[in-house]
């Protein structure tokens, strides 16, 4: 039988934060309590099944192993993969080599940046030849008008993560090994949105088609590429857009 989802038992998102999900927990713990509901056969079975969720996702550690491994992180001794012993899975030291590398691909100060796009454009024989102007259509995320990117409701602003207190981080550990990983309560972010903004949910983008006009240089080849600095996918939170 399949297992719920914790976040599905407590009726919350798998970002929300701790307060989020402590707040739900308290309202529906006492909505099912035992006691308050006798006549109701499955109240305590509920009740159980909401400690449950609760005891793993108000701790960090334990939280960012469910987010990982699911209901396996808690079975059998933890994870195992390709046969780790001591349930210690190796490919997690990928994190701490990007960390420690800088291999970390397009984070920076815990801010996302945008996607490249990348679009093919055919042209004939005579415009690659003496060139022309051209203008290609794109469907991309761009920035949230109304928040500027934030995610949060005009007049409000995004506060620290309580539970990596802003590094957008956390540590736990595995055997012999400390692992840090992105913080599953902010995403990375190293803050929260308490009050999302209205017209993109807190994403702090939205999707629009945009037209893009560019130059297409005399005596161009097959194959060559033409690059449009910062005009790819917004980046998360106010970083930088991608090409």
């Amino acid at each position: 039988m399949a297992k719920q989802c914790f976040y599905e038992t407590l009726g919350v998102q798998r970002g929300a934060s701790p307060e989020t999900i402590k707040s739900a927990y308290r309202k529906l713990a006492k909505e099912y309590h035992p006691d308050h509901n006798k006549e109701k056969p499955d109240a305590e079975t509920r009740f159980k099944e909401l400690n449950n969720a609760y005891d793993i996702l108000k701790d960090d550690q334990k939280r960012a192993a469910y987010d990982r491994y699911g209901h396996a992180a808690f079975e059998n001794g933890g994870p195992r993969r390709n046969g780790a012993a001591g349930g210690f899975d190796f490919s997690d030291l990928s994190d701490v080599f990007n960390d420690l590398f800088g291999m970390g691909g397009r984070r920076a100060g815990n801010r996302t940046r945008g996607g490249d796009l990348r679009i093919n454009l055919e042209i004939d024989l005579r415009d690659a030849y003496l060139g022309k102007q051209a203008s290609i259509h794109v469907p991309t995320a761009v920035a949230c008008e109304p928040c500027a990117g934030s995610g949060a409701e005009a007049g409000s602003q995004p506060v620290m993560c309580g539970a990596c207190k802003g590094a957008g981080k956390i540590r736990a550990q595995q055997g012999f090994f400390t692992i840090e990983r992105s913080c599953p309560s902010c995403g990375g972010r190293g803050q929260v949105i308490k009050s999302p903004c209205r017209a993109c949910n807190g994403a702090g983008r939205v999707h629009k088609d945009r037209t893009l006009n560019f130059t297409v240089p005399p005596g161009v080849e097959e194959g060559t590429r033409i690059r449009l600095a910062g005009e790819g996918e917004a980046g998360l939170r106010g970083a930088p857009p991608g090409d």
